[in-house]
């Protein structure tokens, strides 16, 4: 081992002492596979060769090369084209997707899985097994490799419809996002990220930009997007993003005037003003939207819902009063449900409920959904009959008076709204299928079901996303990822709501 640059271990506990790794070249690299126990421990390693980059089969040491990141997904690869035989070519793709893949930036989902934060690096040079990536990195890759080299029987015409097929086996959002993802690089929107001193919203600025989507302008401080994008392990990222602030724009005295012209019979005077717009990120960032500097808004990550709109709304009317309303979707064992309103309206009247119905129904289309909205209430048409239900009674009315194009019916439990042999017990209502838009009671009891259905039944939330003001507009939640945030880019790039 003197001299060497690599050790590839497959014997037994003890076979490599340090001396023999003190002598190795410069940044080793040391794969110590025997199991249970390595032939040398990375502390042992590493005590005499700080500069040392080591890899073992345990779970509980970082690197762990583990069988599982390849065969499963090699097969996959190779069963899908019917593959005459697994040859060097298809397993050389294999080992580079995965050393691709260690290079991109790690899902937060991953990094919960570990407790700690993953990047390319020292103690990250391999995905490791929980990475959901794996299934549609690596069998494409294989896929590829097989076609090229005349191991397939039966090539994949299609290769990005592949690619989508297996991540719609482990994420049943992907197929509705497809088709909004396509229009979102169509799109090429200049996309405000407001909280650029939050990590997690750096990461989907960078995503949203690398992906194609369109120029991402984060909301902070030079430095400290710097130091926050280093920290993550994408230092190579500052140069990318156009970061954004009071201080570096020439329109903050545009802004200032705007906004005093707008809040000065509100009790807010110049100072005031200027405390708004230099110094609270999202309302610089919504002065940003709303002077054409950038085509859409996602902020939310860093402050509760609540706060957030009230800061909007010192610069758009994005509130109920004006008909903004909150839909957030469900998508649970292949099927999708929106509830509304989740957002704005506290305690909405019957008119306010057939604004909210409205909105539901302009979203469901922009994911590509024919609307079936139902009012939904612990009551069916009346019984058990109850004052608190009679407004989602009378909202039908309300839209029956406005002539809307699409399906509506209510009001009606929520069993009724969603199974088909419910709603047999009536045969009068006007719905043909099963409701896709479940409009609410209360903003307290579309929370509830939002939560519940995530908590107990795994739901994957798509939102809230803000309909029905000027601009596009989209708040995540406090417990957003990186990912979730990204998502919310795109639907505010495609201007959904």
């Amino acid at each position: 081992m003197q001299g060497a640059d690599v050790f590839l271990g497959v014997s037994v506990k003890g076979a490599v002492t340090q001396d023999m790794v003190r002598g190795m070249a410069d940044k080793p690299v040391i794969f110590a596979m025997a199991n249970p126990d390595p032939e040398i421990t990375p502390e042992e390693a590493q005590e005499v060769r700080p500069d040392a980059i080591v890899a073992t089969g345990r779970s509980d040491y970082p690197n762990q090369v583990n069988n599982v990141l390849g065969f499963p997904y090699l097969f996959r690869g190779a069963l899908d084209i019917h593959a005459r035989a697994i040859n060097d070519e298809m397993k050389i793709a294999c080992a580079e997707a995965l050393a691709a893949l260690a290079r991109e930036d790690v899902p937060d989902e991953v990094a919960m899985a570990y407790s700690k934060t993953l990047s390319f690096g020292r103690d990250y040079i391999i995905p490791t097994p929980f990475d959901p990536r794996l299934i549609y990195t690596i069998p494409p890759a294989v896929a590829k490799a097989g076609m090229d080299t005349g191991a397939a029987r039966r090539p994949i015409v299609d290769m990005d419809r592949y690619e989508l097929h297996l991540k719609q086996r482990l994420d049943p959002t992907a197929s509705i996002l497809q088709g909004i993802t396509a229009r979102a690089r169509a799109a090429q929107a200049r996309m405000i990220f407001a909280e650029g001193d939050d990590p997690r919203v750096l990461r989907a600025a960078v995503m949203y930009q690398r992906n194609g989507f369109g120029q991402a302008l984060v909301v902070g401080r030079e430095s400290d997007v710097a130091a926050k994008l280093e920290a993550a392990g994408m230092a190579d990222a500052v140069r990318e993003l156009e970061v954004v602030n009071a201080a570096n724009t020439r329109h903050l005295e545009t802004y200032k005037e705007f906004l005093y012209a707008r809040l000065q019979r509100q009790g807010q005077d110049r100072q005031d003003i200027h405390r708004l717009a230099a110094r609270d990120r999202h309302v610089f960032a919504a002065l940003m939207l709303r002077h054409g500097h950038g085509d859409g808004l996602v902020t939310g990550a860093t402050r509760k819902s609540a706060h957030v709109m009230r800061l909007i709304n010192h610069v758009f009317d994005a509130d109920a009063a004006h008909g903004a309303a909150g839909v957030t979707a469900l998508v649970q064992n292949g099927r999708i449900v929106l509830i509304a309103d989740t957002l704005v309206h506290e305690w909405p009247d019957e008119i306010d409920l057939a604004n909210i119905a409205e909105r539901g129904a302009g979203v469901a289309r922009h994911l590509g959904l024919e609307p079936r909205v139902a009012f939904v209430s612990f009551s069916t048409f009346g019984y058990p009959v109850s004052e608190r239900a009679e407004k989602m009674h009378k909202a039908p009315d309300v839209l029956d008076a406005r002539g809307v194009d699409f399906e509506y019916e209510g009001e009606m439990t929520v069993d009724v709204a969603l199974n088909a042999r419910a709603r047999e017990a009536y045969p009068f209502q006007r719905l043909t299928g099963s409701a896709n838009v479940l409009v609410v009671p209360a903003r307290h009891s579309a929370s509830i079901s939002v939560k519940l259905m995530q908590e107990m039944a795994g739901a994957t939330v798509i939102g809230p996303i803000l309909s029905g003001i000027d601009e596009s507009i989209q708040i995540c939640s406090t417990g957003s990822t990186a990912n979730d945030i990204l998502n919310m880019a795109v639907l505010a790039a495609c201007k959904v709501g």
